[in-house]
């Protein structure tokens, strides 16, 4: 199961750590989070207590409305959980007893200066990447034209050359040789780089090439969404490729099904050329231009006005 640290938490979102004294070493497992208002005023059934508790500006008020013999029974009860942490919004203070009861059970309390809508949207988003499924595949990574290009196939058969080529064209580098892959929702799937690889090609009879250093800041990115797939294979004369793309092929990966095409591999052929291309055409489709389905279109007008023609 993936997980987040706090401290992880703490340096993304600039929060002030109002508990120093306690450890920051428990893990974040929901990416989800919660504001505990109903738990305040009693109602605790289906209170997730994994996920992180926000404090917002309607809790605080509440709490403050409380006398101390009423706020000792809600935090008896709400402490009693194993919460990773508490964090209010607004650099809002919790009173003295809020502290004295997180610091007994050692659930840290975070500040920040952001508003609780602000915060929520920000952290739900950041933890959706962080704890998202996530799976490791071989392949290149490039961000074609605005198009995440996921450019696959037998180690040595040019991908890497295919990516180089791409970059000098002015597009950017994701990953090389390895892409992990992280599925945020039923829809997206984020690729990014491991640390060790970021930003390095591997040529071969070259070898290692640091992209950024050697065009710039501007020929890489962080993370980019899977759009398309482009598998590369060897030239089998014996097989038939598909010529005009009326019909969609789909590969699959985390349950999450992306447009796949299948390119065969000869020498002369610029492998740059076809996978720009490709996105550009892929682009085109979604904005509901299919230059494919335009030439049938054209055929069969043509077809018909030969037979009025001939009538």
């Amino acid at each position: 199961m993936a997980t987040v640290s706090l401290n992880r938490l703490i340096e993304k979102m600039k929060l002030e750590n109002l508990t120093p004294e306690l450890d920051l070493g428990k893990k974040i497992t929901q990416p989800d989070i919660n504001r505990p208002a109903l738990q305040l005023a009693g109602y605790f059934e289906h209170f997730d207590a994994a996920r992180l508790q926000i404090i917002g500006f309607v809790e605080y008020t509440y709490l403050e409305g409380l006398d101390e013999t009423r706020k000792r029974e809600v935090y008896d009860k709400l402490f009693s959980y194993e919460i990773p942490a508490f964090v209010f919004s607004r650099e809002l203070q919790p009173d003295k007893l809020f502290m004295q009861y997180a610091v007994e059970h050692n659930i840290p309390i975070l500040s920040t200066k952001k508003s609780t809508s602000s915060f929520m949207a920000e952290s739900i988003r950041w933890l959706n990447v962080q704890l998202a499924p996530c799976i490791s595949v071989h392949g290149v990574l490039v961000d074609v034209c605005g198009e995440g290009v996921l450019i696959t196939g037998e180690s040595g058969i040019g991908k890497s050359e295919a990516a180089l080529e791409l970059v000098k064209r002015g597009h950017r580098l994701v990953t090389d040789d390895v892409v992990e892959l992280r599925k945020v929702s039923d829809d997206t799937l984020i690729g990014s780089a491991p640390d060790i690889t970021k930003h390095f090609i591997e040529l071969r009879g070259i070898g290692i090439v640091d992209i950024k250093a050697m065009f710039g800041a501007s020929s890489v990115k962080e993370t980019q969404s899977i759009d398309l797939v482009i598998r590369l294979e060897d030239w089998d004369k014996e097989k038939e490729y598909d010529r005009l793309g009326l019909e969609e092929n789909y590969t699959e990966y985390l349950g999450n099904k992306i447009v796949c095409h299948n390119i065969p591999i000869r020498p002369g052929r610029n492998l740059a050329i076809i996978c720009e291309t490709a996105a550009v055409n892929h682009r085109q489709k979604k904005m509901g231009y299919n230059a494919a389905q335009e030439l049938y279109t054209r055929v069969q007008n043509s077809l018909a006005r030969r037979r009025e023609e001939e009538d």
